[in-house]
């Protein structure tokens, strides 16, 4: 029998055993990648390459330096153990790249961590288990369902809007409100009813611990950490719990437990509505498909009798899709209403303009269509998505050798001219979504001010963004371009409808107290509390309508 010694010695060789075998295999990509001669900054730090600098600052800011200084739209940059990273601005080049979804998948490490969090759901799979849960699920976030549910959206949004008014009654006005805390509340609030109508009620003051561990989950971490990356680095340091994987598995045992429940009920609901209609003796049909929340929709075409195998979510497959519902539409919303609402108040102007439009509408409660008929409404929200895009960033990984066309030839540091980016199998791609959206080369000088005003007349360089809507970045594009858009833009118009109707708003704090840090989606954070996790305060007065 070997000892605890032999047994502890055996691990610690087989664990270096691992390192050295993975060290070994960045070797090529480290000295043998096609990307070393592409213009970019210097390698900062052996181990966190470039990585310090870009968490110093706000999003995207470091990499559009770079690209300023070295006059090139592509440039490469150093990540984790000073490996390669591509980064490019050229439209044709990320065309490339996001239609080819099959050749350029999300990288191992994300999805680990993005499984960790939501599960195996749409936003994890890849390739064919991918495609055919977006066939699946697309008649759920079709135009016909989300008219279906801006009744929910318009009723959650008057709460909010409701509760705003009692803090402004209860603390004088105007009333410092730390608005994303609340809008967080009323977007889980609209994704418990839309997708399993389920009452969440985390707006009426309801305790909800999927609410607080989804604020522990993306309340951005202000530091990188060598174990972050030795995580990724090694996936068996994860059997090693510290704070955050552990509220991480927590959260996410959380929503497997609800998700299982909901399931459950869902299914029996659906079968005692099919035994006791006499028109549905057969069981449930395809013609049985459309209901009002998402999930009864999913298990109805997953329980469908006249609906072939290969067609079908297994109950695992469709649990999966519970937090990615949960977490995909809640905090990118919030998120983005949130920003919208910051951004309001440093325009003035706009803020006023688009009240003025909003009061042409003699109604508390607009339908979709008429929430669709607000053409400034519409121009702010664009500008909120395209100046704001709520992921900044998102990362793609070449699975296997490519040569990516380019719109744009480039020189490299030898001082040729490249009219493409050859590429190894394994090079991590970083897409870019805020950068391009306030690309100066596509939108002009001012592409980094809020001016919806230019979506009346947008410039013609912007039809080679290869967005899924609007000829911004920040809904993707290709095959995996968000399934949720609609429901997301619908959703953030009814607030920010109810919202500007009934108050103002001003910032609480100065402009340069704002920062952006990302954890999945981009929150605020104030520059002198960035311990205090995220935090939007607004003053809030309620408009009176002369």
């Amino acid at each position: 029998m070997l000892s605890l010694g032999a047994v502890v010695l055996s691990v610690f060789a087989s664990l270096i055993a691992l390192v050295l075998g993975k060290l070994l295999s960045l070797v090529p990509r480290l000295y043998k990648n096609k990307l070393r001669n592409l213009p970019g900054p210097t390698n900062k730090h052996w181990f966190f390459g470039n990585l310090q600098a870009i968490n110093e600052e706000d999003n995207s800011v470091p990499q559009e330096r770079w690209v300023a200084e070295t006059g090139s739209d592509t440039i490469v940059y150093r990540g984790f153990l000073s490996l390669h990273r591509l980064w490019t601005l050229d439209t044709r080049a990320l065309n490339h790249i996001l239609t080819h979804s099959a050749d350029y998948q999300k990288p191992s490490d994300a999805r680990r961590n993005l499984a960790r969090i939501l599960g195996e759901g749409v936003l994890f799979t890849e390739a064919d288990q991918h495609r055919q849960q977006r066939r699946v699920m697309n008649p759920a976030f079709g135009p016909a369902q989300i008219r279906e549910l801006t009744e929910i959206f318009v009723d959650k949004a008057i709460e909010l809007r409701n509760v705003w008014d009692n803090e402004i009654t209860k603390h004088g006005e105007p009333a410092r409100i730390n608005v994303i805390k609340s809008l967080s509340k009323m977007t889980l609030d609209v994704i418990g009813l839309a997708g399993f109508n389920y009452r969440f009620d985390s707006l009426s003051g309801k305790p909800s611990e999927l609410a607080e561990a989804f604020n522990q989950i993306f309340d951005p971490s202000p530091t990188l950490t060598w174990m972050f990356f030795a995580r990724n680095f090694l996936p068996i340091l994860n059997v090693i719990p510290d704070e955050r994987t552990r509220r991480i598995d927590k959260a996410q045992a959380t929503m497997r437990r609800i998700g299982l429940e909901l399931i459950a009920e869902k299914k029996a609901q659906i079968m005692r509505e099919s035994y006791e209609s006499k028109e549905k003796e057969g069981g449930v049909e395809r013609n049985d498909m459309r209901g009002r929340d998402l999930l009864t929709l999913l298990l109805k075409a997953n329980m469908a009798t006249d609906i072939p195998d290969n067609q079908r979510l297994s109950d695992e497959d469709v649990l999966a899709q519970v937090p990615t519902f949960l977490v995909a539409g809640h905090e990118t919303t919030s998120t983005a209403t949130t920003w919208c609402l910051y951004a309001l108040t440093q325009a003035p102007d706009v803020q006023k303009k688009l009240r003025a439009e909003l009061f042409t509408l003699d109604t508390d409660t607009p339908t979709m269509d008429d929430l669709s008929k607000l053409p400034y409404l519409d121009m702010v929200v664009r500008e909120t998505l395209r100046v704001h895009a709520p992921v900044p960033t998102t990362m793609r990984i070449a699975m296997k050798d490519d040569v990516i066309p380019v719109a744009e030839p480039f020189i490299d540091r030898n001082g040729d001219v490249q009219d493409s980016i050859r590429i190894r199998r394994e090079t991590p791609i970083v897409i870019p979504i805020l950068a391009l959206n306030r690309s100066k080369k596509l939108w002009g000088d001012d592409a980094f001010e809020f001016k919806p005003e230019r979506w009346e007349n947008p410039p013609e360089a912007i039809s080679s963004i290869p967005g899924v809507w609007g000829h911004i970045l920040s809904f993707l594009g290709g095959p995996r371009a968000c399934i949720g858009y609609r429901f997301s833009l619908i959703e953030m118009k009814a607030l920010i409808y109810v919202l500007v109707r009934a108050f103002e708003f001003e910032l609480a704090v100065p402009p340069e107290e704002i920062m952006k840090k990302s954890a999945i989606v981009q929150r605020p954070l104030l520059r002198s509390a960035q311990s205090e996790g995220s935090q939007m305060p607004l003053l809030v007065r309620r408009y009176k309508r002369s």
